[in-house]
């Protein structure tokens, strides 16, 4: 096994992993933190849940240059969740390690003056961000990007679609062209493959778990029903399993709402989390899910992803992902880190044929289950 000092990382980081009990590199870690310092373009395929923003922050660290008070480190993000966890994370990161490294976030529904006015106050080496706030605060000429060294696009795939493309392009092109660009994601296309291949320079494309996109350390599990009873299948099997923390999704967010009350009517402590949310009512819910004051998190595909809560030991898909990728994204919400976790779907008969194919393309067993006299048991 590698360790953290041959990934010739200094002590003082590698002091701060302790305080976190990390002990040991991810394989993703082990296989792009070298390259990285290398400053080499990378495109890195990696599972959620495993490790893959230390990853890029470790060796982020060892290049910044930390008399230089000027932005170093770019990192774009597709949701204002993603962007705080990378941010909470950088700056736990500095704290632990005692490292004179600063990292700010910039999101939009946050007044910009207030922004602007902490950009050039704190003058951050690490700036994190969502798009359209970052692309805003450099047409307006606050956010400098000439200093910049490395451009991170985590959940590059996300990043790297629809009307987002063009942004993600222009804000690259605001950068040098010897800088770095660095992409990241659970599941990659041919399309956000070739976009990548035209902006970044002779990339390596690194696959961690190459046969397995999903994390090995989840069960995953169905229940079969109809429609109607969906809901009723689902309070029992919260019942049945008794989650520590769980995420329930749903394709579509008008049911977001009405599924979150319908918990809390049968005594579950749940919030919910959607796009049009005011960001501070968002913010007040996700905090209340990480504190364990709420056990259960309702939610869609666009507002969990990137979702990282470790304590999170069960993912119920109310309605099935519509693609594979979202399946991907959705299971790993739980088995964060080291630990395991349960994904259970509540299906129909008309999605069994969706999971026998994604059970075949992901080469994982999906178990069949039933309840039985409170508890969940093999299908018989």
């Amino acid at each position: 096994m590698m360790t953290f000092e041959q990934l010739n990382l200094n002590s003082n980081l590698i002091d701060g992993l302790k305080k976190q009990d990390i002990n040991s590199p991810t394989e993703v870690q082990s296989l792009v933190i070298k390259n990285i310092l290398d400053h080499k373009d990378l495109l890195v395929n990696a599972q959620t849940g495993s490790g893959k923003t230390l990853s890029y922050l470790l060796p982020m660290f060892e290049k910044i240059d930390t008399t230089k008070r000027e932005t170093q480190v770019l990192i774009l993000a597709p949701t204002h969740e993603l962007v705080m966890q990378i941010c909470e994370q950088a700056n736990l990161l500095a704290k632990n390690s005692g490292m004179p490294v600063t990292a700010f976030s910039l999101i939009g529904e946050v007044n910009i003056q207030k922004q602007i006015k902490n950009i050039k106050a704190i003058k951050p080496h690490i700036v994190v961000g969502s798009c359209g706030r970052v692309s805003d605060l450099i047409s307006q000429r606050k956010l400098k990007t000439h200093t910049v060294k490395t451009i991170i696009l985590d959940e590059v795939d996300s990043l790297l679609s629809g009307k987002n493309t063009s942004v993600v392009k222009a804000i690259i092109k605001t950068t040098l062209r010897d800088r770095q660009l660095l992409g990241f994601s659970a599941s990659l296309n041919e399309k956000t493959i070739d976009i990548c291949k035209s902006l970044m320079k002779e990339p390596q494309i690194v696959k961690a778990n190459d046969d397995l996109t999903i994390n090995p350390k989840i069960n995953h599990m169905f229940l079969l029903g109809d429609k109607r009873e969906k809901f009723t299948l689902l309070r029992k099997s919260l019942a049945a399993t008794t989650p520590k923390r769980a995420i329930v999704f749903v394709n579509d967010e008008d049911s977001i709402e009405i599924i979150t009350d319908k918990l809390n009517h049968h005594g579950y402590k749940a919030v919910g989390i959607f796009g049009r949310m005011v960001k501070e009512d968002r913010a007040n819910a996700l905090n209340s899910f990480r504190l364990g004051k709420s056990k259960i998190l309702v939610s869609s595909d666009l507002s969990a992803r990137g979702l990282d809560v470790v304590d999170t030991t069960h993912v119920f898909n109310l309605d099935f992902p519509a693609s594979q990728n979202e399946y991907v994204h959705r299971a790993g919400r739980t088995a964060r880190g080291n630990r395991s976790g349960d994904a259970i779907s509540i299906i129909t008969k008309a999605e069994l044929s969706t999971v026998k194919n994604y059970k075949k393309d992901f080469g994982v067993k999906i178990k069949p289950m039933m309840l039985k006299e409170g508890q969940l048991v093999d299908f018989k």
